[in-house]
């Protein structure tokens, strides 16, 4: 595999200069530019505007960025410290209601800074450096290990669809649907790709299309309205995908879009898997109807992409980030842990008492 794939690194902390240094997924393909963020309000902005995304990636960002803020604490007591760490918590929360990880990411360094109570301030920093960096390589890990399952499922030489990009990028490596597909890219099985485009705002043309074609991965795009002749062509033997959430009876929350093509899948009669890292399975949220859908701003349908904008000014828009896959149209959820196969609500609470 390429090399320049192997080793990109989304989101990477420059701690000597306190700052992050992060891939700004926005300029792809045409650019690559990676920013410089240094506050709350950078992280914060490059979460929401999505210069930074994939859930994995959006909580190494989110746990590099509140340790990076609260490193240059002041503070002489642990009481004022943790007062800070909660503010900064609770303002980078705020950018992206739907993907768990963001959450889970902050919530795990909370937890880590209320173990390090009674040690020294710098004592604290230090640990919260550490977990932040532990994130980071278990994502690695994670990723890793779903493509190694995932790929049990696979045959060389099948047509893979996707949609939208949980690819390396949205990741600390490998990605999660994508990473079979560079695993069986090191194995020589020649996969065919398509990638969905992934309305409205493409990330399946500019970063899907684009990492897999650096990787030199088989790989064709395709609009979003195509999927469903591509799979009466008989050219797709199995769709994977990425997730943002998956509620407790396997209901699953992705990209705009997934559940559409759940639904042609179902009826073509070919295998829609899910690649879901146990820190997006959230036992919190009993089903999908539980899950906070982010609605985006309606620019990115009316004028984002075009010269002239493609829609009257006055006209109403709805523009949902996510939908969620109803767990009856996915046929496994494949973990780092296992596949999980029907009954979802038994099975996913079994694997996290594993």
């Amino acid at each position: 595999m390429s090399e320049h794939i192997t080793v990109i690194e989304s989101v990477k902390l420059d701690d000597a200069k306190d700052q992050i240094i992060l891939l700004d997924q926005t300029q792809l393909p045409n650019k690559k530019v990676f920013l410089e963020l240094k506050t709350v309000e950078d992280v914060w902005d490059a979460i929401y505007h999505l210069k930074v995304r994939g859930a994995p990636a959006i909580g190494i960002a989110a746990a590099y960025g509140i340790y990076l803020v609260t490193k240059n604490s002041d503070a002489s007591s642990y009481e004022e410290f943790a007062q800070t760490f909660s503010k900064m918590k609770e303002k980078l929360a705020s950018s992206r209601p739907t993907a768990v990880n963001l959450f889970w990411a902050l919530d795990r360094m909370e937890a880590r800074l209320e173990r390090e109570k009674g040690q020294s301030i710098d004592q604290i920093k230090q640990a919260l450096k550490e977990e932040a960096d532990l994130i980071k390589k278990e994502d690695e890990e994670v990723c890793e290990a779903i493509g190694q399952y995932a790929l049990e499922l696979l045959e060389p030489g099948m047509g893979l669809l996707t949609h939208c990009n949980a690819g390396t990028i949205a990741t600390a490596k490998y990605g999660t649907a994508l990473a079979p597909i560079y695993l069986g890219q090191e194995k020589g099985y020649d996969f065919k790709v398509f990638a969905d485009e992934t309305r409205p705002l493409l990330q399946g043309a500019r970063l899907t299309a684009w990492e897999l074609d650096q990787a030199g991965v088989d790989v064709t795009l395709i609009c979003d309205n195509m999927a469903s002749i591509v799979m009466k062509q008989g050219k797709v033997q199995a769709v994977l995908v990425g997730c943002d959430r998956v509620a407790a009876n396997g209901d699953a929350a992705n990209k705009i879009g997934t559940s559409g093509v759940a639904i042609l899948a179902k009826h073509y009669g070919i295998p829609f898997y899910v690649c879901a890292p146990m820190s997006t399975i959230d036992l919190k949220s009993k089903t999908g109807e539980d899950i906070e859908i982010e609605l985006r701003p309606e620019e990115e349908i009316k004028t984002k992409w075009y010269s002239e904008p493609m829609a009257p000014e006055a006209v109403k828009t709805y523009n949902p980030a996510f939908d969620v896959t109803d767990s009856s149209l996915i046929t496994a959820i494949i973990t780092e842990k296992g596949i999980v196969y029907p009954d979802y609500e038994e099975n996913l609470a079994k694997i996290f008492a594993e």
